[in-house]
């Protein structure tokens, strides 16, 4: 029978939580690395055993942790030269190195800083090779790795797209999202806050910024510039790669030819901003977000936890609120935060920043806390399991 694994990463490290088909029952593994922050926790889809993990702390740096048994054990591909607590590598292990001419990349103030590496923020393994894993992190940058997390090195053309006028967004310089075309391996497209979308077709030696249409008038001097947007997510349906849906810092957006233009779908939304986005996966026109009330205010509007769902792609949203709290909630849903199974009855998935995982399986209709009181909730991935 088969079953779903959903990975969770939280301020205080990770969990596992693994139920069959139906979806009723969970079981718990955790936590996995208690103490230290776990960005991303992510699988492979070409071998539900191997998962890999964004560790970081700020005194050991930051270590990617891999597992070949589906979380039961895990190792630091590459060792370390010294041994944190509990056997843990310090951050020299799997060494994340700049190449090129590094530059630099323009703060707020437009003063320029040097290309810092901090952390990792996203970890995408291959679709078809397990060894295969891109990582993307800040400051701004996409990493590969072909010996499953042994040594990486950057896919440095990206940076090359003016990256001297990218900027951090309220929390960081960071490259968040990284999108893998089902039906071209040479084609990913990344997104970076503060900088826009970006898109590779030659698996990633060269670039282009792909930000035409999308309008950001409260965030920078002109409306519409090339590089500087900040986008928030991407999502994709795997059996449309040139459907593209983005939650932006203030609106929703949809683009039809693999983002060489936009247009807004934000529609009858109750509020545009947001952070996680995420596509149905039988039905390619409908879409999930969760709105918060402003970028000051990292909370539901009203106090209500509410998914919000749009079966024709955009423009025309219903609120999704059946066993979601709908009086004095103010927690927030983190960009990483949402993931969809691949089931019959499509799972829908999302964590928040008060330690709980809420679970649909069935496409959003209804929805039931399925842990509680965990450690803030950084990132929810989810693998269907044979």
């Amino acid at each position: 029978m088969s079953g779903v694994r959903v990975l969770v990463g939280t301020r205080k490290g990770a969990f596992i939580l693994t139920s069959n088909e139906k979806r009723k029952r969970w079981k718990v593994s955790g936590p996995h690395f208690a103490g230290w922050e776990i960005y991303h926790i992510n699988g492979s889809p070409a071998d539900p055993d191997r998962l890999y993990a964004s560790q970081s702390n700020g005194w050991f740096g930051q270590i990617i942790q891999r597992s070949s048994n589906g979380g039961q054990t895990w190792e630091t591909p590459g060792g370390g030269p010294e041994q944190g607590p509990d056997g843990m590598p310090r951050g020299e292990s799997n060494k994340f190195v700049y190449e090129g001419e590094v530059g630099t990349h323009q703060w707020y103030d437009g003063t320029q800083h040097p290309w810092e590496f901090k952390r990792v923020w996203q970890l995408k393994p291959s679709l078809t090779d397990p060894d295969t894993v891109y990582a993307g992190v800040e400051d701004a940058a996409l990493f590969k790795s072909i010996d499953g997390g042994h040594s990486w090195h950057e896919l440095a053309g990206l940076r090359k797209v003016k990256g001297d006028q990218w900027m951090p967004g309220a929390g960081g310089m960071c490259l968040h999202t990284i999108l893998l075309d089902h039906t071209n391996p040479d084609r990913i497209f990344v997104a970076i806050s503060a900088a826009g979308a970006f898109r590779t077709d030659d698996g990633g030696q060269t670039w282009r910024a792909i930000n035409n249409g999308l309008k950001s008038a409260y965030e920078l001097p002109e409306a519409t510039p090339e590089v500087g947007h900040c986008v928030h997510n991407l999502a994709m349906h795997p059996s449309r790669p040139n459907v593209l849906f983005m939650q932006k810092h203030w609106d929703v957006n949809r683009s039809d030819d693999a983002g060489d233009s936009w247009h807004e779908v934000s529609g009858n939304l109750p509020t545009d901003f947001g952070f996680p986005i995420g596509v149905h996966a039988h039905e390619p026109e409908t879409i999930y977000v969760v709105p918060i009330k402003s970028d000051s205010e990292h909370y539901p509007p009203d106090g209500k936890l509410r998914v919000y769902r749009s079966r024709s792609g955009g423009n025309e949203w219903e609120a999704l609120t059946k066993g979601l709290p709908q009086k004095d909630c103010y927690v927030n849903v983190l960009r990483s935060a949402l993931a969809v199974d691949s089931l019959d009855s499509c799972g829908i998935y999302f964590g928040t920043t008060g330690g709980q995982v809420y679970a649909s399986a069935d496409s959003g209709d209804s929805w039931s806390a399925i842990v509680h009181d965990l450690p803030p909730v950084l990132s929810v991935e989810v693998q269907t399991l044979p």
